[in-house]
């Protein structure tokens, strides 16, 4: 049994699949297997159930992956500090955001943190959603992440931090521009830019129209709400997305209209276990928040 069986036992469990788990290591599945195989002979144990859709840790294997998350967290965080002290640098943060976090929100509090912590480490990993943030928590990739805030996942802890009132972008030629604020009933005619499939943003958005009945037409899509907006003040089409943070309007050709009926958006950040973080993350989470401009 080694630390790399582990440490693949970890995130098999917590992606149940092997192949998701074999793309992101970039090595075969067949790999992924052995490290399983490997745990299953040492224990004697059965440690995955096999489903069509992938894997589930059996009790036993719910047993070893408690153990060996906490364990393997306390290895990763001696082993960040015995580097910290080879190459003499304050302490290292690990920061998993979305494609548009640091500019929206971090901004002023990244410059504000490293003006005091000068010789602090610094390490971002830009995920596509939400989902992969959390992930890479829960994976000990990342000491925080920056979320939309979803429903409980296990292993992970998640704090509100602020609210995101929801607004449609739409070009200013548009009629809907003169619009002082819009109802939901006027999203069904718009030629709607739609976020990312299973994103936290868009179930959230869809699971509150479905509810008035609203379905959105759609012929574009993004990955991101910075190209969403991008492409409604091009006059693409609309946009629905949170008011966000430092975004300054583009150049006068979009307007950000308000959905009053739509419950906001939450964010914040995300952490496996906040009493087990570092002072120094601690004091980036918090610096974050206190320059943080909604």
């Amino acid at each position: 049994m080694t630390l790399d069986d582990l440490r693949v036992f970890v995130a098999v469990c917590a992606a149940g699949n092997l192949s998701a788990v074999a793309r992101d290591l970039s090595c075969s599945q067949s790999a992924v297997s052995q490290h399983v195989k490997r745990l299953e002979r040492e224990t004697g144990l059965v440690l995955l159930e096999r489903r069509p859709r992938g894997v589930l840790p059996t009790r036993a294997g719910r047993i070893l992956h408690q153990a060996a998350t906490e364990g393997i967290a306390g290895i990763d965080a001696a082993l960040r500090h015995l580097d910290d002290l080879r190459r003499g640098v304050g302490g290292t943060v690990r920061i998993a955001t979305g494609a548009t976090t640091v500019r929206h929100f971090m901004a002023a509090g990244v410059a504000a943190f490293r003006a005091r912590h000068p010789e602090a480490a610094l390490q971002f990993e830009t995920a596509g959603s939400s989902r992969r943030c959390l992930e890479a928590v829960r994976a000990h990739t990342a000491d925080l992440a920056w979320v939309t805030i979803g429903p409980p996942l296990e292993g992970v802890e998640q704090r509100a931090s602020c609210e995101l009132p929801w607004t449609l972008a739409v070009h200013v030629d548009d009629p809907l521009a003169r619009r002082d604020s819009i109802g939901l009933d006027d999203l069904a005619g718009i030629r709607h830019i739609e976020l990312p499939a299973h994103s936290t943003s868009r179930v959230h958005l869809e699971t509150h129209l479905e509810r008035h009945g609203v379905r959105l037409t759609s012929t574009t899509s993004v990955a991101d709400w910075d190209t969403a907006l991008l492409l409604a003040e091009l006059g693409l089409g609309h946009a629905i997305v949170p008011a966000l943070p430092g975004w300054d309007g583009g150049r006068g050709e979009v307007r950000l209209i308000p959905i009053p009926d739509l419950p906001p958006l939450t964010a914040g950040w995300a952490a496996r276990r906040w009493d087990a973080l570092s002072p120094l993350a601690i004091e980036f989470a918090d610096t974050v928040l206190a320059h943080l401009r909604i």
